[in-house]
């Protein structure tokens, strides 16, 4: 291997300090972009050009064997991938409180949506599930949240054995009372202490409670899925100034993100919508959308 010359070192040196600053980390594969849709809409996914749809889990699991058969048969045919999922569990599982839903229903169910999921290809499942994990009023939040983590210790072992990775996605307290921020969730993330138990990342989450973006730097390579809505009327993105995005995807191309994100918001014009949307977001990530980029200023 040839050492690099010194003035090359120096020059390598100073461009990854300047991406750094501007925002742009070192280049990385390139982030997929999908949508969060029902089965019915798998096709619509493909026509608008997007990388992979995201599929519901609570939609796969109300199929029957054979329905879930023709439903594999059906996918590849179409040919788009179903890399994640998401709705992970039914509102009528509870998760907390004084009288959780038992491990072993918990596990059976949890069990069968993974070999489900892993079926389809599946590889990330969002665990937002509001309802499930919602603490019960007067409830102990310290005993809920232990109560959560055991879950999650369970759950990520059945989804190793899928190669599936279980992303804990912290929502706005209207959908749950329970892990509302990125800092709340990388809590959880590290009692439970599972490789493949990370973060999902919801720009609409975020912004709903005005979590700062540069959380994102802190949690950093526990960032392992996205998803993204305009948060004015949980909408399509569609254009830089609609919503202040800049901080959001500075902070991501700064810890080098290159997985998955997918678009969880209704659109009227999927057909028309979506190609712009892919558009914003692929030059989001690469630094060319931010209008605060090209004059050197990062958001934090």
């Amino acid at each position: 291997m040839h050492r690099l010359t010194g003035g090359l070192a120096i020059a390598i040196t100073v461009l990854i300090a300047t991406l750094t600053l501007s925002g742009r980390a070192a280049p990385t594969a390139q982030v997929r972009i999908g949508y969060c849709v029902g089965l019915g809409d798998l096709e619509i996914a493909k026509a608008a050009g997007f990388d992979f749809a995201e599929v519901r889990v609570g939609e796969i699991m109300a199929l029957s064997d054979a329905e879930f058969d023709a439903l594999v048969v059906r996918a590849r045919a179409i040919g788009l991938p179903t890399p994640a999922a998401y709705q992970f569990l039914p509102a009528s599982m509870r998760l907390t409180g004084p009288q959780p839903t038992s491990p072993e229903i918990q596990m059976a169910y949890v069990t069968k949506a993974f070999g489900r999921l892993a079926r389809l290809g599946v590889r990330v499942v969002g665990f937002g599930s509001g309802t499930a994990r919602r603490v019960p009023d007067g409830f102990s939040k310290d005993v809920a949240f232990a109560q959560l983590a055991e879950f999650s210790r369970r759950v990520a072992t059945i989804a190793r054995a899928h190669d599936i990775v279980v992303a804990i996605e912290p929502q706005r307290p209207e959908e749950s009372n329970i892990i509302n921020s990125i800092a709340e969730a990388l809590t959880l993330i590290d009692a439970v202490k599972a490789p493949n138990f990370q973060l999902l990342a919801d720009f609409f989450h975020m912004a709903s409670v005005k979590e700062n973006p540069a959380v994102i730097r802190r949690a950093g390579a526990h960032v392992y899925h996205l998803h993204i809505a305009n948060p004015n009327g949980r909408v399509f993105p569609l254009g830089w100034d609609e919503y202040d995005y800049a901080g959001f995807f500075q902070n991501l191309r700064a810890i080098g993100y290159g997985r998955l994100i997918s678009i969880e918001a209704s659109s009227a014009n999927v057909a028309a919508d979506g190609p712009r949307t892919i558009a914003l977001l692929r030059a989001a990530f690469e630094g060319t959308a931010d209008p605060s980029t090209a004059r050197g200023r990062t958001t934090r």
